[in-house]
Protein backbone atom coordinates (compact mmCIF):
# COMPACT_ATOMS: atom_id res chain seq x y z
CA UNK A 1 0.00 0.00 0.00
CA UNK A 2 1.40 3.33 -0.92
CA UNK A 3 0.55 6.14 1.68
CA UNK A 4 0.09 9.71 0.14
CA UNK A 5 0.21 12.94 1.12
CA UNK A 6 -2.10 15.54 -0.82
CA UNK A 7 -1.10 19.40 -0.39
CA UNK A 8 -3.03 21.99 -2.99
CA UNK A 9 -2.02 25.63 -3.06
CA UNK A 10 1.35 24.32 -2.55
CA UNK A 11 3.33 27.09 -4.27
CA UNK A 12 3.80 29.63 -1.51
CA UNK A 13 2.67 30.98 1.49
CA UNK A 14 0.74 28.29 4.10
CA UNK A 15 1.19 25.36 0.93
CA UNK A 16 4.87 25.12 0.85
CA UNK A 17 5.41 25.83 4.37
CA UNK A 18 3.07 22.55 5.15
CA UNK A 19 5.02 20.85 2.47
CA UNK A 20 7.68 21.56 4.16
CA UNK A 21 6.81 20.46 7.29
CA UNK A 22 5.16 17.38 6.45
CA UNK A 23 7.98 16.22 4.70
CA UNK A 24 9.90 16.82 7.93
CA UNK A 25 7.54 15.56 10.78
CA UNK A 26 5.73 12.50 9.43
CA UNK A 27 7.13 9.49 6.47
CA UNK A 28 5.13 9.58 3.18
CA UNK A 29 5.80 7.68 0.39
CA UNK A 30 4.86 10.53 -1.20
CA UNK A 31 3.50 14.40 -1.16
CA UNK A 32 1.81 15.40 -3.94
CA UNK A 33 1.71 19.24 -4.17
CA UNK A 34 -0.84 20.95 -6.74
CA UNK A 35 -0.93 24.40 -7.85
CA UNK A 36 -0.85 26.02 -11.33
CA UNK A 37 2.63 27.44 -11.07
CA UNK A 38 5.02 25.08 -12.67
CA UNK A 39 8.17 26.82 -11.75
CA UNK A 40 7.37 27.40 -7.92
CA UNK A 41 6.13 23.98 -7.31
CA UNK A 42 9.43 22.44 -9.54
CA UNK A 43 11.60 24.78 -6.92
CA UNK A 44 10.11 23.13 -3.78
CA UNK A 45 10.24 19.97 -4.97
CA UNK A 46 13.83 19.92 -5.95
CA UNK A 47 14.83 21.54 -2.37
CA UNK A 48 12.95 18.90 -0.47
CA UNK A 49 13.76 16.07 -2.25
CA UNK A 50 18.04 17.33 -2.44
CA UNK A 51 17.78 17.47 1.16
CA UNK A 52 16.07 13.86 1.70
CA UNK A 53 18.17 12.89 -1.04
CA UNK A 54 15.36 10.76 -2.49
CA UNK A 55 11.92 11.78 -4.24
CA UNK A 56 9.27 12.14 -1.90
CA UNK A 57 8.24 15.40 -3.25
CA UNK A 58 6.11 15.13 -6.21
CA UNK A 59 4.97 18.30 -8.23
CA UNK A 60 1.91 17.87 -9.65
CA UNK A 61 0.32 21.41 -12.33
CA UNK A 62 -2.62 21.44 -12.38
CA UNK A 63 -5.68 24.40 -12.10
CA UNK A 64 -8.45 22.22 -9.25
CA UNK A 65 -10.85 25.45 -9.32
CA UNK A 66 -14.68 24.51 -9.64
CA UNK A 67 -16.18 21.60 -11.34
CA UNK A 68 -13.83 21.55 -13.79
CA UNK A 69 -10.73 21.70 -11.76
CA UNK A 70 -12.40 18.68 -9.25
CA UNK A 71 -13.01 16.59 -12.38
CA UNK A 72 -9.49 16.64 -13.52
CA UNK A 73 -8.26 15.91 -10.02
CA UNK A 74 -10.28 13.13 -10.24
CA UNK A 75 -9.33 11.78 -12.95
CA UNK A 76 -5.57 12.17 -12.00
CA UNK A 77 -6.52 10.59 -8.81
CA UNK A 78 -8.04 7.38 -10.57
CA UNK A 79 -5.47 7.02 -13.48
CA UNK A 80 -2.64 6.80 -11.09
CA UNK A 81 -5.17 4.10 -8.53
CA UNK A 82 -5.19 2.29 -11.37
CA UNK A 83 -1.25 2.60 -11.68
CA UNK A 84 -0.79 1.28 -8.08
CA UNK A 85 -3.24 -1.33 -8.69
CA UNK A 86 -1.05 -2.94 -11.72
CA UNK A 87 1.78 -3.03 -9.65
CA UNK A 88 -0.12 -4.33 -6.14
CA UNK A 89 0.70 -1.63 -4.54
CA UNK A 90 -3.00 0.35 -3.61
CA UNK A 91 -2.74 3.95 -3.07
CA UNK A 92 -3.72 4.98 0.17
CA UNK A 93 -4.13 8.86 1.27
CA UNK A 94 -2.98 9.63 4.37
CA UNK A 95 -3.00 13.20 4.63
CA UNK A 96 -5.25 16.01 2.79
CA UNK A 97 -4.03 19.49 3.12
CA UNK A 98 -6.76 21.40 1.39
CA UNK A 99 -5.15 24.78 1.19
CA UNK A 100 -6.32 26.81 -2.31
CA UNK A 101 -7.72 29.64 -1.95
CA UNK A 102 -7.66 33.49 -2.21
CA UNK A 103 -9.32 36.66 -0.78
CA UNK A 104 -10.30 40.00 -2.43
CA UNK A 105 -10.28 42.95 -0.57
CA UNK A 106 -12.77 46.16 -0.97
CA UNK A 107 -16.53 47.02 -1.29
CA UNK A 108 -18.74 44.21 -2.76
CA UNK A 109 -19.62 47.07 -5.47
CA UNK A 110 -16.00 47.85 -6.26
CA UNK A 111 -15.05 44.17 -7.15
CA UNK A 112 -15.39 41.92 -10.49
CA UNK A 113 -18.35 39.77 -9.74
CA UNK A 114 -16.82 37.33 -11.96
CA UNK A 115 -13.80 37.60 -9.53
CA UNK A 116 -15.53 36.93 -6.59
CA UNK A 117 -17.40 33.84 -8.42
CA UNK A 118 -13.98 32.56 -9.62
CA UNK A 119 -12.72 32.79 -5.15
CA UNK A 120 -16.19 31.11 -4.45
CA UNK A 121 -15.20 28.24 -7.24
CA UNK A 122 -11.63 27.44 -5.56
CA UNK A 123 -12.51 28.37 -1.65
CA UNK A 124 -15.66 26.17 -1.88
CA UNK A 125 -16.28 23.80 -4.84
CA UNK A 126 -12.93 22.74 -4.99
CA UNK A 127 -12.47 22.23 -1.08
CA UNK A 128 -16.18 20.50 -1.38
CA UNK A 129 -15.20 18.69 -4.42
CA UNK A 130 -11.84 17.46 -3.40
CA UNK A 131 -12.85 16.01 -0.04
CA UNK A 132 -15.59 13.92 -2.17
CA UNK A 133 -12.79 12.65 -4.33
CA UNK A 134 -10.28 11.36 -1.53
CA UNK A 135 -12.98 9.66 0.64
CA UNK A 136 -12.85 6.12 -0.61
CA UNK A 137 -8.92 6.04 -0.70
CA UNK A 138 -9.06 7.07 3.06
CA UNK A 139 -8.50 4.85 6.33
CA UNK A 140 -8.57 4.65 9.36
CA UNK A 141 -5.96 7.75 11.10
CA UNK A 142 -6.08 10.05 8.10
CA UNK A 143 -6.27 13.32 8.67
CA UNK A 144 -8.26 16.23 6.55
CA UNK A 145 -6.86 20.10 6.80
CA UNK A 146 -8.91 22.72 5.57
CA UNK A 147 -7.79 26.34 5.14
CA UNK A 148 -10.48 28.46 6.28
CA UNK A 149 -9.88 31.69 8.34
CA UNK A 150 -10.70 34.08 11.17
CA UNK A 151 -12.76 35.75 8.75
CA UNK A 152 -15.25 32.74 9.14
CA UNK A 153 -16.49 33.80 12.32
CA UNK A 154 -18.25 36.68 11.39
CA UNK A 155 -19.57 38.87 8.34
CA UNK A 156 -17.15 41.01 7.70
CA UNK A 157 -17.50 44.62 5.74
CA UNK A 158 -14.71 45.38 2.61
CA UNK A 159 -14.32 41.37 2.47
CA UNK A 160 -17.95 40.14 2.51
CA UNK A 161 -17.57 37.53 -0.03
CA UNK A 162 -14.28 36.07 1.51
CA UNK A 163 -15.84 35.90 4.69
CA UNK A 164 -18.84 34.05 3.53
CA UNK A 165 -17.03 31.47 1.55
CA UNK A 166 -14.57 30.60 4.37
CA UNK A 167 -17.69 30.78 6.80
CA UNK A 168 -19.07 27.59 4.42
CA UNK A 169 -15.16 25.95 4.88
CA UNK A 170 -15.35 26.05 8.68
CA UNK A 171 -18.90 24.74 8.82
CA UNK A 172 -18.31 22.28 6.39
CA UNK A 173 -15.32 20.80 7.78
CA UNK A 174 -16.78 20.83 11.07
CA UNK A 175 -19.74 18.55 9.99
CA UNK A 176 -17.40 16.63 7.72
CA UNK A 177 -15.63 15.61 11.07
CA UNK A 178 -18.90 14.28 13.07
CA UNK A 179 -20.03 11.91 9.89
CA UNK A 180 -16.35 10.48 9.94
CA UNK A 181 -15.38 10.06 13.29
CA UNK A 182 -16.73 6.88 13.47
CA UNK A 183 -14.16 5.91 10.48
CA UNK A 184 -11.35 7.54 13.07
CA UNK A 185 -10.52 10.28 9.98
CA UNK A 186 -9.95 13.50 11.38
CA UNK A 187 -10.70 16.78 10.05
CA UNK A 188 -9.46 20.43 11.08
CA UNK A 189 -10.69 23.99 10.10
CA UNK A 190 -7.14 25.73 9.84
CA UNK A 191 -9.01 29.39 11.10
CA UNK A 192 -5.53 32.08 10.71
CA UNK A 193 -5.92 35.84 11.37
CA UNK A 194 -2.98 37.89 9.35
CA UNK A 195 0.14 35.66 8.36
CA UNK A 196 2.85 36.63 5.55
CA UNK A 197 2.06 35.40 2.86
CA UNK A 198 1.27 36.56 -1.06
CA UNK A 199 -2.47 36.51 0.39
CA UNK A 200 -2.59 40.98 0.31
CA UNK A 201 -0.89 41.35 -2.84
CA UNK A 202 -3.95 38.86 -4.16
CA UNK A 203 -6.14 40.15 -2.94
CA UNK A 204 -5.31 43.97 -3.33
CA UNK A 205 -5.29 43.54 -6.54
CA UNK A 206 -1.09 44.55 -5.81
CA UNK A 207 -2.30 47.55 -3.11
CA UNK A 208 -1.18 46.11 -0.29
CA UNK A 209 2.16 44.14 -0.70
CA UNK A 210 2.25 42.09 2.53
CA UNK A 211 -0.23 41.22 5.09
CA UNK A 212 -0.44 43.90 7.89
CA UNK A 213 0.26 42.24 11.03
CA UNK A 214 1.15 39.26 9.51
CA UNK A 215 2.60 36.64 11.42
CA UNK A 216 5.39 33.59 10.26
CA UNK A 217 3.88 30.55 8.16
CA UNK A 218 5.86 28.33 10.21
CA UNK A 219 4.41 28.83 13.51
CA UNK A 220 0.92 28.70 11.84
CA UNK A 221 1.13 25.44 10.16
CA UNK A 222 3.07 23.43 13.21
CA UNK A 223 0.32 24.32 14.99
CA UNK A 224 -2.32 23.22 12.51
CA UNK A 225 -0.40 20.36 12.09
CA UNK A 226 -0.11 19.21 15.85
CA UNK A 227 -3.58 19.90 16.38
CA UNK A 228 -5.11 18.06 13.44
CA UNK A 229 -3.28 14.71 14.43
CA UNK A 230 -4.62 14.84 17.69
CA UNK A 231 -8.70 15.23 16.34
CA UNK A 232 -8.98 18.82 17.08
CA UNK A 233 -11.12 20.35 14.96
CA UNK A 234 -10.26 23.72 14.75
CA UNK A 235 -6.65 25.68 14.83
CA UNK A 236 -5.58 28.73 15.86
CA UNK A 237 -2.62 29.41 16.73
CA UNK A 238 -2.55 33.29 18.26
CA UNK A 239 -4.33 33.49 21.46
CA UNK A 240 -5.63 37.09 20.20
CA UNK A 241 -7.43 35.31 17.03
CA UNK A 242 -9.31 32.32 19.67
CA UNK A 243 -10.38 35.53 21.40
CA UNK A 244 -11.75 37.18 18.80
CA UNK A 245 -13.53 34.39 17.35
CA UNK A 246 -15.35 34.14 20.25
CA UNK A 247 -15.86 37.49 20.86
CA UNK A 248 -18.06 37.20 17.34
CA UNK A 249 -20.58 34.64 19.35
CA UNK A 250 -21.97 37.95 21.57
CA UNK A 251 -21.71 40.86 18.84
CA UNK A 252 -24.56 41.45 16.65
CA UNK A 253 -23.31 40.00 12.93
CA UNK A 254 -24.81 43.53 11.23
CA UNK A 255 -22.85 45.43 13.75
CA UNK A 256 -19.60 43.34 12.49
CA UNK A 257 -20.35 43.96 9.07
CA UNK A 258 -21.37 47.57 9.20
CA UNK A 259 -17.87 48.60 11.55
CA UNK A 260 -15.64 46.48 9.42
CA UNK A 261 -17.02 48.43 6.00
CA UNK A 262 -16.94 51.86 8.00
CA UNK A 263 -13.57 51.52 9.75
CA UNK A 264 -11.94 48.47 8.39
CA UNK A 265 -10.83 49.54 4.95
CA UNK A 266 -8.80 47.26 3.33
CA UNK A 267 -6.63 48.84 0.27
CA UNK A 268 -7.57 47.98 -3.19
CA UNK A 269 -6.97 48.59 -6.82
CA UNK A 270 -10.72 48.19 -8.31
CA UNK A 271 -10.74 45.78 -11.23
CA UNK A 272 -10.70 48.35 -14.45
CA UNK A 273 -13.53 45.98 -15.65
CA UNK A 274 -16.08 45.20 -13.21
CA UNK A 275 -18.96 42.64 -14.27
CA UNK A 276 -21.81 42.70 -12.72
Amino acid sequence: MKNIAIITGASSGLGAEFTKQVSEKYSYDEIWIIARREDKLKELSKEINNLHNYSVVRPVVMDISGKDGVNCFKTFLNEENDKSNNTGNKINIKLLINNAGFGTYGPFEETSTERELDMIDLNCTTVTGICGAVLPYLSKDSVIINTSSLAAFMPLGNFAVYGASKAYVLSFSIALAAELKDKDIKVCALCPGSVSTEFANVASNGARKEVKGGIAPAKVVAHCLKRAFKGKKIAMYRTKWRFTALLGRFVGRYLVARYTYKYNKRPHNPDQNIAK
